[in-house]
């Protein structure tokens, strides 16, 4: 792949494009982490949906270090997007011409952590949390944090639920038939294609990326996740290689 065009996916200077190939890279990896993670550690990390639900779950039947532990973890996913916050927004002071890099090497420095290390903190617990799940649900905090503020809250990569539901809007609307011609143009139903276009790409990388981690996962073990630390690493080093990504 062109060193240039790494460098423009993480510049500073953005455009539709670039933020969906981004997206759809980060997509990739996410899933790849969310499904493979499973594998590992016998929870999906990005579901912060699930882990609420399971903490009140937990708290109502009486087990509160099981509600206690759901809750943890999804702490740990905010405390990820709260780094990437406090990162992004300091380097865009300090050194704008790497705005996201330092996020993205961040990343990639947990993940291969998490590679060479993860089967050794699956013995290590906090309340009945592995260190393992507690790193996953931060790098997935991190992560969703950064695409949602370089694409403006456009794109998210760590969870399919809004995405599966603004497709399912958009395809309402393709559907719907304007038969009454004598209501103004405004008042149209008409379906947003470059949303579906959108959104229908990175639920199709998600998916994609969960197979190839499970997969992964399954046949190599956590080492699965250093060609996923690779990429990320190539995304974020790429500007400083490049001589058009500060202009």
């Amino acid at each position: 792949m062109p060193q240039h065009y790494l460098a423009q996916l993480s510049s500073p200077q953005r455009s539709a494009k670039t933020n969906l190939h981004l997206g759809v890279t980060l997509c990739w990896i996410a899933g790849a982490l969310n499904a493979g993670g499973f594998l590992a550690v016998g929870q999906y990390t990005s579901h912060m949906t699930g882990l609420l639900s399971s903490a009140a779950d937990e708290l109502i039947l009486g087990h509160s270090k099981a509600a206690l532990a759901a809750l943890l973890m999804l702490l740990s996913f905010i405390c990820g997007a709260a780094c990437t916050a406090l990162i992004v927004n300091y380097t865009k002071r300090h050194i704008p011409r790497y705005v996201y890099a330092p996020v993205l090497f961040w990343e990639a420095i947990l993940l291969l952590i998490f590679g060479m290390l993860g089967q050794g903190l699956l013995k290590h617990e906090m309340i009945t949390v592995s260190f393992t799940a507690i790193l996953l649900c931060y790098m997935m905090g991190l992560q969703n944090a950064l695409i949602t503020k370089i694409s403006n809250a456009e794109i998210r990569t760590t969870h399919i639920t809004g995405l599966v539901t603004d497709i399912g809007i958009e395809l309402g609307k393709m559907l719907y038939w304007n038969r009454d011609d004598a209501h103004a143009e405004e008042t149209k139903v008409v379906v947003n294609r470059q949303k579906l276009r959108l959104h229908s790409q990175l639920v199709l990388s998600f998916a994609i990326g969960a197979v190839m981690g499970a997969a992964g996962f399954k046949y190599l073990g956590f080492i699965a996740s250093v060609p996923l630390s690779l990429a990320l690493i190539s995304l974020a080093i790429a500007p400083a290689f490049s001589k058009t990504s500060g202009k």
